[in-house]
């Protein structure tokens, strides 16, 4: 059944030292191959942990977890090629260019020479940034360090991606080219896993979206048929929120 999956967990449950309750309680994730996934959960919910489980970084105490097939954590070197990770944070160095920026990253995923080239052509100008390559990253706004951030996840070609809040921050104009080329890349075969605060967003893009909270999925399915299911609630985020509540969640995961 997890070969259906491109990324499965089940019955995942993972404790930090001196909490009461599990960061994640028996948290069962199953995104389809091919889906453009939409996970939606308030500050302490455990998004943070379930990414950094799903790419090897952390341990968990029980469950099982699944990425193409492969087994977490035993099969975490083939794991890594299949996956693109795009970090919330700006993963970038900051004296270098956008270009060397990404043949540095690129290096790093094993792509070399003149495919790393093209691919870097390529990726730069389907972003918008063929012209600003060259310059600096000190010199690129928020927007264009979001959009050199989301190319450094696609340069070996992952049939995974996994971004987490890929559009906070930044401009209108590059928060729509973000989105056109998330749905774009998952048209071309890529499953995308899209975790953002943004419900819109997530209404807007995704075909599936799960709502978490307390370390589980409290809820999933497509967004325009969840609404259909929920009448009392005009959108995704009237939902959202009946169900997590519109209390403050400062705590740390």
């Amino acid at each position: 059944m997890s070969e259906n999956y491109a990324i499965f967990t089940e019955g995942l449950i993972k404790r930090y030292k001196g909490k009461s309750y599990p960061t994640l309680n028996e948290l069962n994730l199953k995104i389809p191959r091919g889906s453009l996934y939409g996970l939606l959960a308030p500050n302490g919910a455990g998004k943070t942990t379930t990414i950094d489980i799903l790419c090897g970084l952390k341990k968990f105490e029980s469950g099982r977890v699944m990425i193409d097939g492969l087994k977490v954590p035993y099969e975490l070197s083939e794991i890594k090629k299949v996956i693109g990770l795009v970090p919330q944070e700006i993963a970038l160095f900051p004296m270098l260019t956008g270009r060397e920026n990404l043949k540095v990253i690129g290096g790093m995923y094993g792509v070399e020479g003149r495919v790393l080239n093209d691919r870097v052509s390529e990726l730069l100008a389907r972003f918008g940034l063929e012209n600003s390559a060259d310059r600096p990253l000190t010199q690129y706004s928020g927007g264009m360090k979001r959009r050199i951030n989301l190319i450094a996840g696609l340069l070996h070609k992952p049939k995974i991606l996994i971004l987490d809040e890929p559009t906070v921050g930044v401009d209108a104009q590059s928060r729509n080219l973000i989105l056109e080329e998330l749905i774009k890349l998952n048209k071309e075969g890529t499953t995308v896993l899209f975790i953002s605060h943004y419900l819109e967003e997530a209404e807007c893009i995704c075909d599936i979206v799960g709502l978490m909270d307390g370390g589980k999925i409290v809820l999933e399915g497509n967004p325009g048929e969840l609404g259909k299911t929920n009448p009392e609630c005009k959108n995704l985020e009237g939902l959202y929120f009946k169900l997590t509540g519109k209390q403050m969640r400062d705590t740390y995961e």
